[in-house]
């Protein structure tokens, strides 16, 4: 053995100098993909989303709603208990009722981990925790401003009347042609003004007009009056004429 050493010793250095730049080279050679594999690593680990629903605390809602679930689920597998389970298999029951037994116990245990393990995926999916948190939040909030409210309180909508109730539903419809009606009738007034205006200025024409004739009615009195007193002889001399015209005529 001491001589099969000796002659290996002096061949170490170079097979030693050959691993240590081999591995030197393998060293620096593979370093770019080492970080570049460190980078994708890190990158998923960024978005903080999946951890936030990790760490909620279930508050009371959420717990008292994993208590339902949980009981519920209890009886449902209760339901699947054993004399139930061997009333469907009387023959198996009779002659290997350990064996059912024991398939009984296997499939409700499979059955209560799976309808877990589904919850649970269902919990974190839809993130009924930080959700039923959020509520637990949003009444706390309300209390408190209901409780330090100072104004009036506001009447609940199943104590309403009835035409209060049908006055909020049609408001929405009646809105939309009061709004018609009220531009219809601004509309009207706005021609009633001009039609008004109109009627005064005709008005004011008639009086005019009858200012004229009243005008000229007094001075058709007068020229009446001032020839009341040679009428009759204008009257004699027109029949004077008339006799006149009708003897030349004849002679």
């Amino acid at each position: 053995m001491a001589a099969s050493r000796t002659p290996r010793e002096p061949s170490a250095d170079p097979n030693s100098q050959l691993q240590a730049e081999q591995a030197q080279a393998s060293s620096t050679a593979p370093q770019q993909p080492t970080t570049t594999d460190e980078q994708p690593a890190t990158e998923p680990a960024s978005p903080p989303l999946p951890q936030r629903h990790t760490a909620v605390t279930p508050g009371p809602r959420a717990s008292r709603f994993r208590e339902v679930y949980a009981q519920s689920l209890k009886r449902t597998l209760g339901k699947a208990g054993w004399e139930n389970f061997k009333g469907c298999y009387p023959t198996v029951a009779g002659s290997a009722e350990g064996v059912l037994r024991q398939v009984q116990g296997q499939m409700v245990e499979k059955l209560g981990e799976k309808c877990e393990r589904e919850f649970e995926s269902i919990m974190v999916a839809r993130q009924v925790v930080p959700k039923l948190n959020e509520l637990e939040s949003l009444i706390a909030e309300a209390s408190t401003r209901r409780a330090s409210a100072t104004g009036p309180v506001p009447t609940p909508p199943h104590v309403l009347p009835p035409s209060t109730i049908l006055s909020a539903h049609l408001h929405p419809h009646l809105s939309s042609h009061s709004a018609q009606l009220s531009a219809r009738l601004s509309s009207t007034q706005s021609q009633n003004a001009l039609l008004h205006d109109e009627v005064l200025r005709q008005r004011m024409e008639i009086e005019e007009l009858l200012g004229r004739l009243e005008s000229v009615e007094g001075d058709v009195r007068k020229a009446n009056e001032a020839l009341e007193g040679v009428v009759g002889e204008l009257a004699r001399e027109s029949r004077e004429g008339e006799g006149v015209l009708k003897a030349k005529t004849t002679a």
